[in-house]
């Protein structure tokens, strides 16, 4: 009877969020919900029309593009103070913000929110009539081709909620994802999405610690400098092995009479270890790999660190802990090149070497959400030359996988003839592909919020001898350093 009871409770939670994201959109809100469902629910479909053949999709295919164009166009619209007007759009992505963070679990085994922010590449190199293409960074599996291609980069920041007990499901919640401009870099749009999630005082982490793990990419001293203005949020990012760092000045250097007072001290190159100073503390660790393979890590700890800043971004009001992580096997050999992260942060004394290491370990789990988003969720398969409707589509995915995250407590494990049956004597592990899978039965049973679709008439077409006018075909924008003028180079 208990657990007949804990499962209607799950029923009807994941009932009311399909409701609220119903009335999210205020336009074609049945249609963008079939399509949210087909995607959720694809396992065959290569391309955004095949949707429209999904059992869940019963709508012809003109409403697939019809729920694209229409999901996050809204109209402006006004607040209490009548001549303040909203942006188009930016009241819509604060509610829907809203909506998955009432999905998330408060923390139990960790007294922090964890995020995760990284680019994604978006590749669009036969558009021609798409505007704003850059040159992206994309890897290549061949040796000796250069890692780049023609398209777009979105930033998607992310929260990674709390794994169970040897859980191996990568799960990581996104929260915003936005289009990087030619104007801006990643790190830009990164910083003004953290901006609006921590400045929201109805989001369930407001004034509550916070920790955001990051790539290199955001180790860079504009972000830092501008994430530090959130006494709540830590930063934990990743550095590389060549940069240059710099101990605190000694207390005598600091209290001297005459001249500027020091603000760096000795220098610290992570390439050279003849200028490390002895580490504040060590910390050993035991871990055991998926196939058994025993591992040692040791994490050498730097505390009072400083990077060397500008007369605009004074880094040395804004210290830091170095740490350095170093994984040996059995025998002693190193198993990968060691690694250097920092930790960032007002409370940054609050998250031990051991926590920070392993925070940082579940930020590779957005890789897989990118993994899955291109591969099942078709990220990257909506060809357009909107700009607005691409970025539309890509939000669509991004709610499409938390529905999956908001169903995975519903679903069941549905093997291939071919694949290995569930041990009994184990957790089942619930991956995004676990729900995907099973996510037309879950909708078949508890229904769809809104209307069936009418039967209209067919539409009426051009008129005879009317054409269409030639789309502008925009080159591609090659970027800048900040050294050099702002005019763009068309390649």
């Amino acid at each position: 009877m208990a657990t007949e009871k804990f499962h209607n409770k799950l029923i009807a939670r994941f009932q009311n969020f399909r409701i609220l994201l119903h009335n999210c959109f205020q336009l074609s809100r049945d249609a963008c919900m079939d399509l949210l469902d087909a995607l959720a629910s694809n396992t065959g479909a290569k391309s955004i029309a095949e949707l429209s053949l999904n059992p869940l999709f019963n709508r012809s295919y003109n409403s697939v593009y019809k729920a694209i164009k229409e999901s996050f166009n809204t109209t402006s619209q006004q607040t209490n103070n009548e001549d303040k007007v909203e942006e188009p759009g930016v009241e819509k992505q604060n509610t829907l913000i809203r909506l998955v963070s009432e999905q998330i679990s408060q923390p139990q085994q960790r007294p922090f929110y964890l995020f995760a922010a990284d680019t994604t590449p978006h590749p669009r190199p036969y558009a021609k009539t798409l505007p704003e293409r850059g040159y992206i960074y994309q890897p290549n599996t061949i040796k000796g081709n250069k890692p780049i291609n023609v398209g777009h980069r979105y930033s998607i920041l992310s929260i990674l909620p709390e794994k169970e007990i040897d859980s191996r499901a990568a799960w990581a919640i996104p929260l915003s994802g936005e289009r990087v401009s030619l104007d801006k870099t990643g790190t830009d749009v990164a910083s003004e999405q953290i901006q609006s999630v921590m400045c929201d005082s109805s989001l369930p982490w407001h004034k509550k610690l916070c920790v955001l793990v990051g790539d290199t990419e955001y180790s860079q001293r504009s972000f830092l400098e501008q994430q530090s203005k959130h006494k709540n949020l830590v930063v934990i990012a990743r550095v590389r092995s060549n940069r240059i760092f710099y101990q605190s000045p000694l207390v005598g250097e600091l209290n001297k009479k005459r001249g500027c007072t020091k603000k760096y001290g000795d220098r610290f190159d992570l390439a050279d270890a003849e200028t490390w100073h002895d580490s504040s503390e060590t910390t050993q660790l035991q871990q055991t790999t998926r196939k058994g393979r025993h591992l040692n890590v040791t994490i050498l700890t730097w505390h009072q660190m400083l990077m060397r800043g500008t007369k605009q971004e004074k880094m040395y009001r804004h210290p830091f802990t170095l740490l350095r992580i170093h994984v040996t096997d059995d025998t002693g050999d190193s198993v990968w090149k060691p690694m250097w992260l920092i930790v960032i942060g007002a409370r940054r004394q609050e998250i031990s070497p051991t926590v920070a290491y392993y925070c940082f370990r579940q930020r590779f789990d957005i890789e897989h959400l990118f993994r899955f988003g291109k591969q099942r969720l078709l990220m990257t398969e909506f060809q357009t030359p909107d700009l607005q409707h691409e970025e539309n589509w890509i939000r669509l995915v991004m709610l499409s996988y938390v529905q999956l995250w908001a169903a995975k407590d519903l679903a069941t494990y549905l093997p291939r003839p071919w694949e290995r049956p569930q041990d009994t004597t184990n957790p089942p592990i619930v991956t995004p592909s676990v729900v995907q899978r099973d996510f037309h039965r879950i909708i078949s049973l508890l229904g769809k919020p809104g209307h069936s679709p009418k039967t209209r008439g067919n539409s009426s077409g051009r008129v005879a001898g009317q054409t269409q006018p030639k789309r502008t075909v925009h080159p591609v924008v090659k970027k800048q350093s900040q050294s050099t003028p702002t005019k763009q180079k068309a390649a």
